[in-house]
């Protein structure tokens, strides 16, 4: 289980990767401290998001027990594709990364609370499935948002050093592993 749970981790970070190569690309002191704080601001967000999905969850799955693996999958197989759709759109648009004004200390963190939060409401909805299986949800919810605090902090380095580029690719990679998670969870339920 521990493996699925990591497979999920770094999937979700994706998007939060991808965001954090953005920023690190655009940021005029994309250095140790501004990668802690964008690292620390994903995390966070991403560990909270999969328990406020779950609780909902668990609230309604006595109602849809009996298709709750259905329910899990296409969960999963949305914000999945979502993430391909996003990545491959990303793609077709201008390369040119587009920077932005210089903005207030303010403006700046609301700018990352925002994009954090944003980033992470796909973990909502697939803690949401997750109230449909059996799954230790606290140390799947922590490792979510290690691994996450770990990619973007190492994303906005790696944004500083490489650009934005890489994010569309980290992005897909994170949809065709949470709609396999998807399809493992439906298979297990259906054949086993």
């Amino acid at each position: 289980m521990i493996a699925t749970s990591l497979a999920l981790a770094f999937s979700l970070s994706m998007d939060s990767f991808a965001a954090a190569l953005g920023r690190g690309a655009c940021s005029r002191r994309a250095g140790l401290p501004e990668a802690m704080r964008v690292g620390a601001a994903f995390g966070v967000c991403q560990f909270a998001m999969p328990l406020v999905g779950w609780g909902v969850g668990i609230a309604f799955a006595s109602l849809v027990e009996s298709v709750d693996h259905w329910i899990a999958f296409g969960l999963l197989l949305a914000v999945g594709g979502a993430m391909l759709r996003n990545a491959i759109l990303d793609g077709e648009e201008d390369a040119e990364e587009d920077c932005g004004p210089v903005r207030s200390p303010r403006a700046e963190w609301l700018a990352l609370l925002t994009t954090a939060v944003a980033t992470s409401i796909d973990a909502a909805a697939v803690g949401a499935g997750l109230a449909l299986v059996d799954v230790d949800m606290v140390t799947t919810s922590a490792l979510i948002g290690a691994v996450t605090f770990a990619v973007a902090f190492g994303g906005v380095l790696i944004g500083r050093a490489a650009g934005a580029h890489l994010g569309r690719w980290a992005e897909m990679a994170g949809g065709v592993v949470l709609i396999g998670l998807g399809a493992k969870i439906l298979l297990e339920h259906t054949l086993g």
